[in-house]
């Protein structure tokens, strides 16, 4: 490519960029850059934004690993310890509010579900979705989001 090029390039990139995340509005939650969250927690379901739920809500989903929804998710004490962390420092209410308002707004985040799927604006966005679809062997959970929204695990949840 020609060196006087590479700014118009970049500049081109940069903007189609932009105007994803815009276009998302709404729907944009940054994924997890943590490789470890992202290989603990991705290796049984996508890893999901910790943006989507406040801190209290992370603290006591890390508290009971042993009982998480019903599977044992226990890690080692140093691992639970970078887990939570990361979790809590990009949650809803701290590190993540600029993602989070859309998501939690009226959710008390001191007495939050630990279920994004419980949140009310989580159950407004779906509430077209019609049980049939809920069990199609495509998607079979409500915390398969990939299965509907194929750009989740890079943040984007526009259908």
């Amino acid at each position: 490519m020609n060196l006087p090029y590479r700014p118009l390039v970049l500049g081109i990139s940069v903007l189609a960029f932009s105007a994803a995340v815009l276009a998302s509005g709404n729907h944009y939650y940054a994924p997890v850059t943590d490789p470890v969250v992202r290989e603990e927690c991705g290796s049984c379901h996508m890893a999901f934004a910790p943006s989507m739920l406040p801190a209290s809500s992370w603290k006591r989903m890390m508290a009971n690993l042993d009982n998480h929804f019903g599977d044992d998710a226990s890690v080692d004490a140093q691992t639970a310890a970078r887990i939570g962390r990361y979790l809590v420092a990009n949650a809803a209410d701290t590190g993540g509010r600029q993602y989070a308002g859309k998501l939690l707004r009226g959710v008390a985040l001191d007495n939050a579900p630990l279920r994004i799927t419980e949140l009310p604006k989580w159950v407004r966005e779906h509430r077209e979705v019609s049980a049939r679809e809920w069990r199609n062997k495509d998607v079979r959970s409500k915390a398969n989001c990939v299965a509907c929204h194929s750009a989740a695990a890079r943040g984007y949840y526009d259908d």
